[in-house]
């Protein structure tokens, strides 16, 4: 089976070679059949990666231990569902998750539109081609995860070597998240190569009009779903496994995951632009261009070990390959532009500050100054080793300082922006649709100071959160009434029309509610709590209304690794509501250890519970405990997000067309008495 899947990305590197070289023959000569097979050799190659991918996946689940990296990262111990996380545990499997998630974006768009856009399509393939060789080369000849073990028989010959068992798998990922997070943010890096791909195409063949726009924009929404779902996925990881009771720390590899969702978030708004005036075609090419490289810089964070991150691969010899990736990638990019830079020329321009496109210009603006600003603050250990010698961390002060006024004036445009007209919003519209959620928005504030918030960033937050979820609920509303008492159907019914009737505008909203919800979860960070004490059986600790009870500790032998539990008993007021157990492994195969975090979680608060190991002086176990409010409201506006996407995905269902025939008098004819005929009247149901 290592052959057999060595032999397929082989094959599929081979197949890559021709979809790529025979597609700029097509290209020039024009020929049907060349542009045909072109594209047979590009979802070729997608085949053979998903077979190569799959024999990797039975090595691991047959406990193949003649392979180096089965051995590497897995042991006979592990249960199916780590052997699988176990495929994209180390480099060269996450490379090939990489060229295989890739290659089912690839194969989708060519199969989709094969015999489709004859003038585009050709350009398109070829750009997914270089991007698939690129990560075979890798899969191929430097990061294979199919090299077998061997040792040096007494002749001097290499001989095959079995062992009985592998090293096992990192405690960090034996989580079942772990078995979606990876192929999830993977899904989001890998889909913007097609909305790259159909920009590049689109301006080296000077495709006429925004054909490109509508063919990408579902393609781009799923890219940047599966971004923002992997974000929070990873964030729960980190909150559930790391067990030092936060969820985000900017962390380098956290911030390459953002910084593409950032760009990608900035191109969806800014697109509607040109599709709506025809304005910022230039703007919107190099956010895509842009946005993909951001994928590509991330991976190349994550694998050259330039940065220090729990999330990183150790330090290897890839990290100039990437960099010449995107060097060519920059090059080609900025050659094609060049070149067809009239092709970009906008048909209109801004006509007013207060509009629909002047919000989405504040927005595209503001998501870049905060996408610059996590490049820097990732960066610049390197770039101060580069200019002093030694390195200069910077850490989350520094992109709390600058990103928090930025995401309050972003959670603002989240609620102006889709409200406002094209062209020009009158003062009599704004009045309409903004005073009395602005209103509201102060009255909470006000009354949030008066319960003692003091904190002004979570005031703002409380009075933007207000403001922000009234002008959608205003927006449904209004809308909904009018279908209601055209249909005479209730309000409920009203919203469902209204939505479906265009899913990409009332998704939008959806989002940015779920966008609000994930402010207000944050917003409850400036009022954590944590302590820490030794806690011997029958002690007790007081946390906010909590009350810990140390019961038993036990350590016994569990699987594949050996556990050692603290019983926690949880009391609010006198009342027990829960047992909780946090509890510490230790896994021989690997003499690696890993925390599982003991949580208590409401709507309005984690109670979060460490057993954070045996004190060195009193040798009695040693609890963490967190108090931190609003948690939940992350996770569920995560939910809320990943729903508008979907809602935002679904096509418009147009309104029917409703034929009635109805009686009315014909004109008098003379010597004829007045007779009545059928006349066929059309009414639109709105």
């Amino acid at each position: 089976m290592d052959l057999f899947g060595s032999f397929a990305l082989l094959l599929a590197f081979l197949c890559g070679v021709y979809a790529f070289g025979g597609g700029i023959a097509a290209i020039v000569t024009r020929r049907p059949l060349l542009i045909k097979s072109a594209r047979n050799a590009g979802m070729a190659a997608c085949v053979l990666i998903w077979l190569g991918f799959a024999s990797l996946a039975y090595l691991f689940q047959t406990d193949n231990f003649s392979m180096a990296y089965v051995v590497e990262h897995s042991n006979r111990t592990l249960s199916h569902l780590f052997k699988l996380t176990a495929i994209w545990a180390g480099q060269e499997g996450s490379l090939l998750l990489w060229s295989f998630l890739l290659s089912v974006y690839v194969f989708s768009v060519l199969f989709a539109y094969r015999g489709k856009h004859p003038e585009l399509m050709p350009y398109v393939g070829v750009v997914l081609a270089g991007v698939q060789l690129f990560f075979l080369t890798f899969n191929n000849f430097l990061a294979s995860p199919f090299h077998i073990l061997g040792s040096a028989a007494p002749s001097g010959a290499l001989q095959w070597v079995m062992r009985g068992d592998g090293n096992g798998l990192n405690p960090l990922l034996q989580y079942p998240e772990m078995a979606i997070h990876p192929p999830i943010i993977y899904s989001g890096y890998t889909g913007f190569a097609i909305p790259f791909a159909f920009a590049l195409a689109a301006l080296l063949g000077r495709y006429p009009g925004e054909k490109w726009i509508h063919l990408t924009r579902r393609w781009t929404m799923i890219a940047w779903g599966f971004q923002g779902a992997g974000i929070l996925l990873g964030a729960h990881w980190a909150y559930a496994v790391l067990g030092w009771g936060g969820y985000w720390m900017w962390d380098p590899v956290e911030n390459a995951s953002l910084m593409p969702w950032l760009t990608g978030t900035a191109f969806l708004h800014s697109v509607m632009m040109q599709e709506k005036r025809g304005m910022m075609r230039v703007w919107n090419v190099w956010l895509v261009f842009i946005t993909f490289m951001l994928t590509i810089f991330g991976t190349f964070l994550t694998r050259s070990g330039i940065v220090s991150s729990v999330h990183a691969f150790a330090q290897s010899n890839i990290g100039p390959w990437f960099t010449s990736f995107i060097g060519l990638v920059l090059v080609v990019c900025f050659a094609a532009y060049w070149k067809n830079r009239d092709y970009l020329r906008s048909d209109n321009t801004l006509d007013s500050l207060v509009s629909r496109e002047s919000s989405f210009l504040f927005n595209n603006l503001i998501l870049l100054v905060a996408c610059v600003a996590v490049i820097s603050g990732t960066l610049f250990p390197v770039l101060s080793e580069w200019v002093r010698g030694t390195k200069i961390s910077v850490g989350a002060p520094f992109f709390n300082k600058i990103n928090l006024p930025i995401a309050m004036f972003l959670l603002f445009l989240t609620g102006v922006g889709p409200l406002l007209a094209w062209r020009k919003t009158s003062m009599a519209s704004l009045r309409k649709n903004f005073g009395g959620p602005l209103l509201a928005g102060v009255v909470a504030g006000g009354v949030g100071l008066a319960l003692g918030l003091r904190d002004f960033y979570v005031v703002v937050c409380l009075i933007l959160s207000v403001f922000v979820t009234l002008t959608i609920l205003l927006e449904f509303y209004r809308g909904a009434r009018v279908i209601a008492s055209r249909a005479n159907t209730n309000l409920i019914s009203g919203v469902a029309q209204l939505t479906m009737r265009n899913t990409r505008r009332y998704g939008g909203y959806v989002v940015h509610f779920g966008i609000v919800l994930i402010f207000i979860g944050i917003s409850g960070t400036a009022f954590n709590q944590d302590k820490q004490m030794d806690m011997p059986i029958g002690a007790q600790m007081q946390i906010g209304p909590y009350r810990l009870t140390h019961q038993t500790f036990d350590s016994q032998p569990l699987g594949n690794y050996n556990s050692e539990r603290a019983t926690i008993a949880v009391d609010r007021r006198g009342k027990q509501i829960i047992m909780l157990y946090p509890e510490k492994r230790f896994y021989s195969s690997n003499q690696e250890s890993g925390t599982m975090v003991a949580i208590y979680s409401t709507l309005k608060e984690d109670l979060y519970v460490v057993y954070a190991g045996r004190s060195p002086e009193t040798q009695q176990p040693v609890i963490h405990a967190y108090l931190n409010p609003l948690v939940k409201w992350i996770w569920l506006g995560g939910a809320v997000v990943v729903l508008g996407t979907l809602l935002a995905l679904v096509p418009n269902r147009q309104p029917m067309l409703a034929l009635r025939t109805v009686t009315e008098p014909s004109p008098a004819v003379p010597g004829m008495a007045p007779a009545t005929a059928p006349i066929r009247r059309t009414d639109r149901r709105l």
